[in-house]
């Protein structure tokens, strides 16, 4: 929603102002040098990046216009989801949670948070090393430099889609020049023309450069740095599950535990601990 908000907020103050200041509109439609600046782009895009980036940066837009899901009540039903585990292996040991680790999808207790449920790398990540620890990996920096890794392979393949399109965004200004100089060669062939005829053909060609400028630092650039931050606040989800873990393992109570992953959270989506407690407090029995 904030990228068509943004998007439209640029077109409207650059063309806008244009016409604002007596700049006539219709001299900006050059369609064929927007084939010439966004086919290009499109083109190198493919050319630079395997398939398994391209497949990500399409399902990347999608994740662009609804923005990132990780607000202050995902957490809080994150850190509810945590606080009943921890109290279910505290209480009846680690083997009481094996259907639930084995057939997560089966799970009625992950039922009970959906937000949690419908995210399936996280419940996969969870799940994963809960299995390990009910088979008796109970050491907390092996489990740590294992969690840290994946964390950070996962952010990698994230951040390739980023890279990938924050390159396509810096090409774009280049490309914008290419076919300003198409344009400057082709108003050279009509060089005999009389200058009103010579004046529209050179405005039309610096409008390739103008195009290649505009779409990179209006659209491309923030379609990248807002993905990046998309992506981090997922990221920052994982950490929240790997201190809640850590903390089990070190032996912290449930409430202890689910204080450490509390911790881990940006203040600005952080539930407070009388939050916290009071959404633990009406969980059902475990």
């Amino acid at each position: 929603m904030l990228f068509i908000v943004g998007s439209v907020i640029v077109v409207v103050c650059v063309l806008g102002g244009y016409a604002a200041m007596g700049g006539k509109l219709g001299v900006l439609w050059q369609p064929f040098e927007v084939v010439i600046i966004v086919g290009a782009a499109v083109g190198a895009f493919v050319i630079s990046n395997p398939k398994s980036v391209l497949k990500r940066c399409a399902g990347a837009m999608s994740v662009l216009l609804k923005g990132s899901k990780y607000d202050k009540d995902s957490y809080l039903e994150l850190l509810s989801m945590q606080y009943q585990i921890f109290k279910i292996a505290k209480t009846r040991g680690l083997l009481a949670l094996e259907q639930h680790i084995e057939k997560p999808e089966e799970s009625t207790l992950f039922a009970q948070f959906p937000k949690f449920n419908g995210n399936h790398h996280a419940v996969v990540f969870l799940c994963d090393y809960l299995r390990l620890m009910s088979l008796g990996s109970d050491s907390p920096h092996e489990l740590e430099a294992l969690m840290d890794e994946e964390i950070e392979t996962h952010h990698h393949e994230q951040i390739q889609v980023v890279s990938a399109i924050q390159t396509m965004a810096d090409g774009m200004p280049a490309l914008g020049i290419v076919a300003a100089v198409l344009g400057v060669i082709k108003t050279m062939g009509s060089i005999t023309e009389p200058p009103e005829v010579l004046g529209k053909l050179i405005g039309g060609a610096l409008v390739g450069t103008f195009l290649g400028v505009w779409i990179s630092y209006g659209f491309i650039g923030p379609m990248a740095s807002s993905l990046r931050s998309v992506f981090d606040a997922e990221n920052k989800y994982y950490q929240c599950i790997k201190a809640g873990l850590l903390a089990h393992l070190h032996g912290c109570a449930p409430a202890v535990s689910v204080e450490f992953a509390r911790k881990a959270l940006l203040s600005e989506v952080r539930p407070t601990f009388y939050e916290v407690e009071e959404a633990t407090a009406a969980l059902p029995p475990a």
